[in-house]
């Protein structure tokens, strides 16, 4: 009997194994695979009706691509560079751009072509896949815009719009080529309107931030509004050193370019406009201190000779003071607007001159003691002066 228990165990055990593994497979049942399988002679699947429809949002969606997507390229630079040992090796950077006019000039971020300008190539794919070779024609770094030239037939202006009066939360789309991706459409909205520094240093003023996906490749691109009009340009993201998209990116606003365009055409560079004026900004205390009828704007302490402020007749101060330790001169007129907008500092100022070009008249506002006048002034060229 000792002996026998085990034996008993290990039948038990054995023939559990062989029930589960081996007779209750081979056996019929509701459960066996075998029973349920079929192989009929035709699949029957569950389709939608041919007739649904897309509602008015995607209808838009497909209505702004379709109408941008002839004006979009993909632009691709080529630079030969010595690497390591000393050996040229080709470098390749791909960005976006779009069709400004049927001239085949071609809107775009200078960083998109800056390596390849003067030393090597560019070349501008269209949506049909056609390659041109491309010339630049213009350049503007301090605004990271470049506008570039293919001589190609039939094309298809991208309709410029305006970027004045964005509003947070309107919906946007971005179209341009994201990791070399041809013609992807993202959409968004505008997320905030505030300044920004492009890791080169150019200052964009006013920024277009938006949420719709921008990735390597976009830079260049457009920026839509939702009737398919043109109100910015791609051109950064912001990420933690992963180059991809993080739901924050911005755009160029179409306004700034659409000042410097002509310029860019036909003289390759951007006549910088200008006042011809130094000045101080203002605030409360200052203002107070010195006995000015308004607490903001810019009191003009100095004139450049021959400028367009010069010939305006707006007048610098005159009478010696220290800012501090700063010698400064006091009863000049006070720059309150430009345009009927409000002028506050020199970042404000700067904008304003970003608007514009050499030779647009603008209505300066200023007080002159207490005495509220306005002058039509004639903007010259820059030279280092605003």
């Amino acid at each position: 009997m000792k002996f026998l228990r085990p034996v008993i165990l290990a039948l038990a055990i054995a023939g559990g194994f062989f029930y589960f593994t081996t007779w209750r497979s081979n056996s019929p049942g509701l459960f066996h695979p075998l029973h349920w399988l079929s192989r009929p002679a035709q699949v029957e699947i569950t389709e939608a009706a041919p007739s649904e429809t897309l509602d008015s949002e995607e209808l838009n969606n497909v209505s702004v691509y379709k109408k941008n997507i002839p004006s979009v390229v993909n632009v691709t630079s080529r630079v030969m560079a010595f690497d390591f040992f000393y050996g040229l090796v080709p470098q390749e950077g791909q960005g976006s751009g779009f069709v400004i006019d049927r001239d085949g000039h071609i809107l775009t971020n200078y960083h998109v072509i800056s390596d390849a300008d003067g030393r090597g190539q560019i070349e501008v794919t269209l949506h049909n896949r056609k390659k041109y070779k491309a010339t630049v024609v213009g350049t503007d770094a301090a605004h990271d815009l470049a506008v570039i030239q293919i001589k190609a037939d039939n094309l298809v202006p991208a309709v410029l719009g305006d970027s004045r009066n964005l509003q947070v939360g309107q919906k946007v789309y971005a179209i341009g080529n994201p990791f070399g991706l041809a013609g992807t459409m993202t959409r968004g909205i505008v997320s905030s309107i505030r300044p920004v520094r492009e890791p080169n240093g150019a200052l964009i003023d006013e920024a277009i931030q938006t949420d719709a996906a921008i990735n390597p490749g976009n830079s260049g691109g457009p920026l839509m509004n939702w009737h398919g009009e043109v109100i910015g340009i791609n051109t950064m993201i912001l990420s933690n050193g992963v180059e991809q998209n993080s739901g924050i990116g911005f755009a160029i606003p179409i306004n700034t370019a659409k000042a410097v365009l002509n310029d860019l055409v036909t003289l390759g560079r951007v006549r910088r406009p200008a006042l011809g004026v130094r000045t101080i900004p203002i605030g409360p205390e200052l203002a107070d201190e010195i006995g000015l009828p308004v607490d903001y704007g810019l009191l003009i302490i100095q004139i450049t000779p021959g400028s367009a402020a010069e010939a305006a007749g707006l007048r610098a101060g005159s009478q010696r003071a220290f800012l501090g330790n700063t010698p400064i001169m006091l009863g000049g007129d006070l720059i309150v607007a430009i345009d009927d907008q409000k002028i506050e500092d020199e970042d404000d100022l700067v904008q304003m001159m970003d608007n514009h070009r050499a030779g647009d008249t603008v209505k300066v506002t200023v007080y002159r003691s207490r005495k509220k006048m306005e002058f039509r002034v004639q903007l010259g060229e820059a030279r280092q002066q605003v």
